[in-house]
């Protein structure tokens, strides 16, 4: 495993001497959300508005380091969100977490341009390895789990990679939240699985809510 860090993991300017609280993000590529590559679509914009919307949620209950896996679709929009509260929220950090060197190189000039300028921006870039290998994405997403305190996942049920990551979570004992790709559709801001023990105390994600129906 190899790390840049260009700026380290920071501590809320109210709060200097308690934890770094970190989250990370986990969920569908465009394939798999219900609006495929078009970011006009009018529910891929509501998702990344939400998506904005709960990060900065986050930042207000105390977290200040975000960590995504760099992957088209969730990964991309949430990196997104962080890098656009950081004029607002000067000491968030972000944390890029690459799978192996070639992720993007498949990948539409479009797409592989934007996926540059994240790792560009990022104050931190992690490679969880050099060469592709059956594990290689699995170690990734282990590597998140490992290193957050709370997982946001854009996830519905579906089996695969986002699920399995969730399942990781779950059996670490991390915090989980999910947030469903298309609102319009669930008619729901975040749901909450029985099977994952949720805290008694307000849901930071729920807070964001209020913004949206104010």
């Amino acid at each position: 495993m190899d790390r840049m860090i260009r700026r380290a993991p920071q501590h809320q300017p109210d709060d200097p001497e308690g934890p770094i609280l970190r989250c990370a993000f986990t969920g569908y590529r465009p394939q798999n959300l219900p609006f495929g590559f078009n970011e006009e679509d009018i529910r891929c914009v509501d998702f990344k508005q939400r998506i904005r919307y709960a990060v900065e949620a986050l930042v207000k209950n105390g977290y200040s380091h975000f960590l995504t896996g760099g992957a088209l679709g969730f990964d991309t929009f949430a990196a997104e969100a962080v890098m656009g509260i950081r004029r607002q929220f000067p000491w968030v950090t972000l944390e890029v977490v690459i799978p192996f060197d070639g992720q993007a190189d498949h990948w539409e000039s479009y797409s592989r341009i934007r996926y540059q300028w994240i790792l560009n921006q990022a104050d931190t870039v992690t490679w969880t390895a050099h060469e592709y290998s059956r594990e290689c994405m699995r170690n990734r997403n282990h590597y998140l789990v490992d290193h957050c305190d709370l997982l946001l996942a854009a996830y519905d049920g579906r089996p695969g990679g986002t699920k399995n990551t969730v399942d990781y979570a779950q059996s670490r004992g991390k915090e989980i939240r999910l947030i469903p790709p298309a609102q319009f559709e669930t008619r729901m801001w975040i749901w909450d699985y029985d099977r994952y023990a949720q805290p008694a105390n307000p849901d930071p994600i729920r807070t964001a809510e209020n913004r949206t129906t104010a």
